[in-house]
């Protein structure tokens, strides 16, 4: 590549990170790093009313959490590409408005809200599927703009579309794509209030910022033929251009904030003790096949694997239940120590250890450690074993109120009580005994105990459960 490869990921701070912002710049930063490029963290900040105070921050140190690291953004920034913000850029954005209109590219525009809609209206009602502006603001005299200033009011700018033109350019997702001006009618590229649209913006930040290439969801491949006149206007170089498929969720519907099946945001992902890494692996996967079909990936080995041609072009499907999975292969391959450090916050939250001491927690986080989908699960699952369930099912019920079952807990508790120590090794044999005492075997044997010491017909080891609750306590429950 001549240029060096610049890539950006431009929220705004009207919410904090979700999980399509984060696959979107996960993909730009690996085309980046893949590239030996730069990934730039900059805010589109001009909707001041819907701005969320600490959003920005947010999303930036949630990013960083992820192990997507900017190599500039408003926290790092190069004097070279100076302002990060656009809420610190307005009078740079009108100066290059006020230059299309003067190269007669642009033209001001008086109508109202009220126009505009009436205008629509009248559209529609003729059959027009997509409302375009109708121009009559294009050829205004002088005095007609100054009686529209006498009024008050005040013009926004207009790109003016060339007639029957053709753009068109390479997705570096989707091929060849191609749209005709006339389908897009006149925009607004600064507003009323000296804003500038987010087409106008993005066009004149990218340039400014000498982006190369951008990957973005599909839903902005409506708006790449509008950038695309503007930069052609300018006599401007476009970036290249990627467009990602949607995420949609389990039933094929597009991922919305609204479903609440779903979690929508890092930082709930991150608050329930999902690790880095494992988001990282899994924002990766989605929309994303690797050439040898691997699904477990570092840092270093997604870089060295991405190739943009290789991004789907169908939808890509949150499945909660992969992301459980790729979490708990990541908890699974932490050393003891790193494991204990990631688990304690959320061990100090189960109320029945406050008391405990820090060897006694660990050995009990430690037996968790394989059976665990997320951090926060531990106090779940520990509580389902110091906080016996007095709610049995039916079938739970039926288990242990038998006499085969009476049997097998009178045994249990008598041949328990005996052991030197709760272990493995000697909670093994207990139940080989029992089985060539009773001839039972099986579920027979196990979940008699298992249900009346926890009031749960699944869970962890049983030799863990009665390491948790020690002797005294096991015997009290199966008296």
């Amino acid at each position: 590549m001549e240029k060096k490869v610049r890539v950006r990921y431009a929220p705004s701070p009207t919410g904090y990170l979700h999980i399509g912002g984060a696959r979107s710049a996960l993909f730009n930063y690996l085309y980046a790093k893949k590239f030996d490029g730069d990934f730039v963290f900059r805010i589109e900040d001009t909707d001041i009313e819907r701005n969320i105070e600490g959003a920005e921050e947010s999303q930036l140190h949630d990013l960083i959490w992820l192990g997507i690291i900017p190599d500039e953004s408003t926290e790092k920034v190069n004097p070279k590409y100076s302002k990060y913000r656009q809420s610190e850029k307005l009078d740079i954005y009108m100066k290059y408005a006020k230059e299309l209109v003067e190269k007669g590219y642009a033209y001001e525009c008086y109508c109202t809200s009220e126009e505009l809609e009436e205008m629509k209206i009248d559209q529609l009602s003729h059959g027009v599927k997509s409302f375009k502006y109708d121009r009559r603001c294009l050829s205004l005299t002088e005095e007609e703009k100054e009686k529209y200033k006498k009024e008050g009011r005040v013009p926004s700018i207009r790109l003016k579309m060339p007639k029957d033109h053709i753009l068109k350019f390479h997705d570096l997702v989707r091929g060849d794509i191609s749209f005709n001006s006339d389908d897009i009618g006149d925009f607004v590229i600064m507003k009323s209030n000296g804003i500038p649209t987010y087409n106008f913006a993005v066009v004149v930040d990218d340039h400014l910022m000498e982006i190369t290439h951008v990957l973005r969801g599909e839903e902005h491949l409506s708006n790449t033929p509008k950038q695309l006149q503007i930069y052609e206007y300018f006599g401007w170089e476009p970036p290249q251009f990627g467009h990602m498929t949607i995420i949609v969720n389990e039933n094929g519907k597009k991922l919305s904030k609204r479903d609440l099946n779903i979690l929508q945001f890092m930082s709930q992902y991150r608050d329930l003790g999902y690790l880095p890494n494992a988001i990282f692996n899994f924002l990766f996967l989605l929309g994303y096949t690797d050439s040898e079909g691997r699904e477990i990936f570092t840092k270093e080995e997604a870089i060295k694997s991405f190739d943009p041609s290789r991004l789907s072009t169908s939808p890509a499907m949150f499945d909660q239940k992969k992301l459980e999975w790729v979490n708990s292969t990541y908890i699974k391959a932490l050393s003891e120590e790193e494991y204990y450090k990631f688990i304690l916050p959320f061990v100090n939250e189960v109320e029945g250890l406050k008391n405990t001491d820090e060897d006694r927690k660990k050995e009990i986080s430690l037996f968790f450690k394989n059976e665990l989908n997320y951090g926060k699960e531990i106090v779940k699952l520990i509580n389902e074993v110091i906080i016996k369930n007095e709610d049995l099912t039916d079938e739970e019920k039926a288990l242990i109120d038998n006499d085969n079952a009476k049997k097998v807990i009178a045994l249990f508790k008598e041949k328990f009580e005996k052991i030197p120590e709760i272990d493995a090794v000697n909670v093994k044999n207990i139940f080989n005994e029992i089985k060539q005492e009773t001839g039972l075997k099986g579920k027979e044997i196990f979940m008699p105990i298992r249900i009346k010491l926890t009031g749960m017909m699944h869970g962890i080891e049983m030799h863990n459960i009665l390491k948790i609750l020690g002797k005294e306590e096991v015997s009290k429950r199966l008296s």
